[in-house]
């Protein structure tokens, strides 16, 4: 896509922020906005001026969840709920309906600026860091609508903050605080003014300062452990380690260090 209608697109210190922006509905999902992402998430991997990716929203809100007039129109229609899924069906794990975020060759970063519930809050689960404005709210909602937990997420979200805590969140549907939500080990939080400088700072400085290709290998390391014996991820390690050596961004890591200055690392 060459022009976006639901999202912004930008490039600065080697850091593509993509931008939901329609702050006059909270930024709420649509299926333009998804395909959307999608294409920006692949533009932004592809790009070799882009090392760190940062997903945000525009106006005082993240993302309220799923467009409502979309959501009550299949209530109203069972027939057009097909559209939620879309896409062949496949046993990829990194290939499902958001999992592709795991599979980015870079970091995802969530700059979770205001309110989130619902699909925007399933979003933030596959992205690799969730940096949240303090003193802001996020739900799941899902069970206070007669919904389910959607697109993976039963299996993502008690991996980021256990069991119980999971439960808790889906099953009342309740809104809760940014600070219990990092109290929880889902978010980091910042301070909600100046967020959306301070989190392209925070990402400016993966950018700089850590080999893109070390990133992108230990990224893998940690999604692909999911599925793994740890004598399987012990055997990866080894591999990829053998691999390092040799490459510009070692020796890079290592002058850098010995000359006491900031890397100038190339990704190879």
């Amino acid at each position: 896509m060459s022009k976006y209608e639901q999202i912004l697109y930008a490039v600065k210190d080697r850091v593509a922020t993509i931008t939901l922006n329609r702050p006059e509905r909270m930024n709420a999902w649509t299926a333009v906005m998804e395909k959307e992402v999608r294409d920006a998430i692949k533009k932004a991997g592809a790009d070799d001026g882009v090392r760190v990716i940062v997903l945000t929203g525009e106006g005082r809100a993240f993302c309220a969840g799923a467009d409502m007039e979309g959501l009550g129109a299949r209530a109203q229609d069972p027939k057009l709920a097909g559209g939620l899924h879309e896409g062949k069906k496949t046993d990829d794990n990194f290939d499902q309906r958001y999992s592709y975020l795991l599979a980015a060759p870079k970091p995802v970063i969530a700059g979770i600026n205001g309110a989130v519930a619902g699909i925007g809050l399933v979003l933030t689960l596959y992205c690799d860091l969730r940096y949240m404005a303090e003193g802001t709210k996020l739900a799941t909602a899902f069970a206070r609508r007669g919904l389910i937990c959607e697109y993976g997420s039963a299996w993502m979200l008690p991996r980021l903050v256990g069991t119980m805590n999971a439960l808790d969140l889906m099953l009342s549907g309740r809104t809760m605080t940014a600070e219990e939500a990092a109290a929880m080990g889902l978010v980091k939080l910042l301070p909600a003014a100046g967020f959306h400088d301070a989190v392209h700072g925070l990402a400016k400085d993966f950018a700089e300062l850590s080999s893109p290709r070390s990133m992108r290998i230990m990224k893998q390391q940690i999604y692909q452990s999911y599925f793994q014996t740890l004598a399987q991820a012990t055997q990866l390690a080894n591999e990829e380690l053998v691999k390092c050596f040799g490459t510009e961004d070692l020796k890079e890591g290592v002058a850098h260090f010995v000359e006491k200055r900031k890397p100038h690392f190339t990704g190879k």
